[in-house]
């Protein structure tokens, strides 16, 4: 069983609203596996009855039973405005299998979609589907995505597209949002079945520290501060850092207008409902440390069952003051990795701004300057090296590209070996938006290849892949700026 709190003020049955005509867009083979899904020659579930399952269609397949699929409450703060009860529109969770929630995305109206109908469209699903799986093979925690599953019912958003399921699965889809429902319900009974459950099943060495719901905090805290600093490493934005969308397991969660960069810009927007920039690139940290003060006032009433409220605001202020410093340690770390610096040496930190200053004030497409760095030699000199000519100010650059050859001469590896280990930090395919495109508009065609070939290629992100060389390049001029909505 998987979301095991009940109740009406929990979760509400929620059947699967039938989809007509279903049929396969993708899958991931990795994840068919890692929940026991057989699949066949084609490389679909060798059991038929999987399309009508992952369409919302069916409940059984073979001798699995979803027998109560429901949908969610939570609340949160959305775009930093207290938004009271949400919960889950269009996400219906089926059960439980090999250790995993099975949820679909889109699979029709739940108790808590307001005024939408429930419904995703074929171009977010393969968004989210292609990213899910991009981000996992970064290393980077997150949902995952089983499959897509297309019909030509129509669904209206800014205008008339057809209708798609995305199936999605997680060790828990518990979030934020659930604590600051619960809270505000003043109902410390849900509040601590939510957090005994998540101590039980997700955060065990919580349940002997001798306070446990403080201990709690500080790991789902810690959690989502190192996820923020994998974001900023490999250029990815969330687009919608809202407190319902951040998960309590510290996984990357609801993927809406997300963005990788191509030309680095500080404070890029990928979201084209972020009027103000609150999400942008390099907010993201500080948003993320605001989302757990939303966090920590929820979880308040737990510490003060065994202190004095005084005495709990305290301690989770202390806490929270924790985030900043996790994150800065991540972040730093990272970034000397990227660079091919094993050691801690002074001024390392200001050797990295100047640098992501330079390319924002360049335009420098991020993730391609960072692989090309692999290549340079401990003897280059600066005149020589061929990436400063993607820099307007090449004094500058010089200067730079000076410095950090000589902050290299104090690392012990040699060229060949610290250009694997950068290349191991450094990707050379991510999911640019315009790679998406193609496969979401050859899809629309009734086209799948290029979802599949970007499966195959974003699965090895940091492999050559000589084949797919023009993958890795960044987009055409006129595809620079893109931004996305949150039904994208």
């Amino acid at each position: 069983m998987p979301f095991t709190l009940r109740g009406d003020d929990v979760c509400q049955p929620t059947p699967p609203t039938p989809i007509s005509d279903p049929y396969w867009v993708a899958l991931s083979p990795s994840v068919a596996e890692l929940i026991g899904v057989e699949l066949g020659d084609q490389g679909k579930p060798r059991n038929p009855e999987w399309l009508d399952v992952l369409a919302g269609n069916r409940l059984d397949v073979g001798g699995l039973a979803f027998s109560y699929p429901v949908s969610t409450v939570y609340s949160g703060h959305q775009f930093g405005v207290w938004a009271g009860q949400l919960g889950d529109g269009r996400a219906i969770l089926l059960g439980d299998i090999n250790g995993l929630e099975l949820q679909l995305k889109g699979a029709g109206k739940t108790r808590y979609s307001r005024m939408g109908d429930g419904r995703a469209v074929l171009r977010s699903s393969i968004r989210e589907f292609l990213c899910s799986e991009a981000m996992h093979a970064l290393g980077i925690p997150t949902s995952r995505a089983l499959a897509v599953v297309g019909s030509k019912q129509t669904v209206i958003r800014e205008t008339i597209e057809t209708a798609a399921v995305c199936s999605r699965t997680a060790p828990s889809f518990i979030r934020v949002g659930h604590f600051e429902h619960f809270a505000s319900q003043q109902n410390l009974t849900r509040l601590k079945e939510l957090a005994d459950l998540l101590m039980n099943k997700f955060y065990p060495e919580c349940l002997s520290d001798k306070d446990p719901y403080l201990s709690l905090f500080k790991e789902i805290s810690s959690r989502n501060a190192k996820l923020v600093a994998q974001w900023q490493s490999v250029g990815f934005c969330h687009g919608v850092l809202n407190s319902d969308n951040i998960s309590a397991l510290g996984l990357t969660i609801d993927y809406g207008p997300f963005g990788f960069l191509d030309q680095f810009e500080i404070d890029h927007i990928c979201n084209h409902s972020d009027h103000g920039g609150r999400y942008a690139y390099h907010r993201q940290p500080q948003i993320m440390h605001w989302n757990m003060a939303c966090l920590a006032s929820a979880m308040l009433p737990l510490l003060e069952l065994d202190h004095s409220l005084e005495e709990s605001q305290d301690l989770l202020r202390s806490a929270l003051e924790e985030f900043p410093l996790e994150y800065a340690k991540e972040w730093q770390q990272a970034f000397r990795l990227k660079l091919g610096l094993q050691s801690e040496q002074d001024g390392d930190i200001q050797l990295i701004e100047r640098l992501l200053q330079a390319m924002h004030d360049s335009k420098v497409d991020f993730t391609s300057f960072f692989r090309k760095l692999g290549n340079l030699k401990k003897d280059s000199k600066p005149i020589e090296i061929l990436q400063r000519n993607e820099f307007i100010d090449r004094v500058n650059i010089d200067e730079w590209f000076s410095d950090y050859i000589g902050r290299l001469q104090l690392e012990l590896l040699d060229d060949q070996s610290r250009k694997v280990l950068m290349n191991r930090m450094n990707p050379k395919y991510i999911l640019r938006n315009h790679l998406a495109q193609v496969a979401i508009e050859k899809a629309q065609q009734n086209d799948f290849s290029e979802v599949d070939t970007l499966l195959k290629i974003l699965s090895k992100p940091f492999d050559e892949q000589e084949a797919f060389e023009d993958y890795s390049k960044p987009p055409p001029s006129d595809m620079y700026r893109v931004a996305v909505s949150c039904s994208s």
